[in-house]
């Protein structure tokens, strides 16, 4: 009874030395390492432009949960700038974003997450991810000028809100039935205040003083048709508002 016990346990142990010799033969006598994710090919066709390799080498990175959080990083910022290349918008924002979730200091992904926001018109969003690149680094050239930009527009945009559905002139003291008029509509009153900056603004870059003069009688010649034509059959307001602000900014509105 005793031998047969250690005939089973001497069995027992050669099974499981076996099993040893089969892993250590199967890994060459070392310890199983995880296998390193190789993001080269990504980064290699991201920077060749080349979508098609990048579709799958970046793919084989970013979709496997073994890849290192750098290169995990670096493969979503070559991805996400090659889709911003090729225009696919909000698939470069998703990787951007993605990457600036693992990585909230990488002040060259918020300026170009921010730039594809300004092409999607999300003008709010450009602002915040410029000033986001500019604190991480205040020295940004490019956030800098792009964040510059944006605050000046939305500025703009806000003193247009604050002016819109308001004429050139005081609605308080308008006498004439076209002041009137021009006061009760909110888009002729916007083409009366749009008319008067383009005006002031090509007299201010006038070449000289007698051009500055003829873009003046100009405007004082329009302002007299229409307070004469208004109301008159025919004489359509809106159309001759709008032929006189193409007039002073050309066709391309310059």
């Amino acid at each position: 009874m005793r031998s047969l016990l250690l005939l089973q346990s001497s069995g027992v142990a050669l099974i499981y030395a076996l099993s040893l010799a089969v892993a250590h033969a199967a890994t060459g006598g070392e310890p199983v390492a995880v296998a390193q994710i190789d993001v080269a090919p990504c980064l290699a066709a991201a920077l060749a432009d080349d979508m098609d390799k990048a579709a799958s080498a970046c793919a084989a990175v970013i979709d496997n949960e073994k890849t290192a959080k750098a290169d995990l990083i670096k493969a979503l910022v070559a991805r996400g700038a090659l889709y911003a290349r090729h225009d696919q918008i909000d698939r470069a924002i998703a990787d951007d974003s993605r990457a600036l979730l693992l990585d909230p200091t990488l002040a060259d992904t918020f300026n170009a997450r921010g730039e594809l926001w300004l092409k999607k018109g999300d003008k709010p969003k450009a602002v915040q991810d410029f000033g986001a690149a500019l604190r991480i680094d205040p020295n940004h050239e490019k956030a800098k000028v792009n964040h510059k930009a944006m605050a000046r527009e939305l500025e703009r945009i806000g003193a247009q809100m604050a002016v819109a559905g308001k004429p050139s002139f005081n609605c308080a003291g308008a006498r004439r039935a076209v002041e009137r008029a021009i006061c009760g509509n909110r888009e002729l009153a916007d083409l009366d205040r749009e008319i008067f900056g383009s005006n002031a603004r090509a007299i201010r870059e006038a070449r000289n003083p007698a051009e500055a003069k003829a873009l003046h009688r100009e405007q004082d010649e329009f302002i007299a048709r229409r307070n004469a034509g208004y109301g008159r059959p025919g004489y359509d307001l809106k159309k001759a508002m709008q032929e006189r602000l193409q007039r002073i900014n050309g066709v391309d509105g310059y």
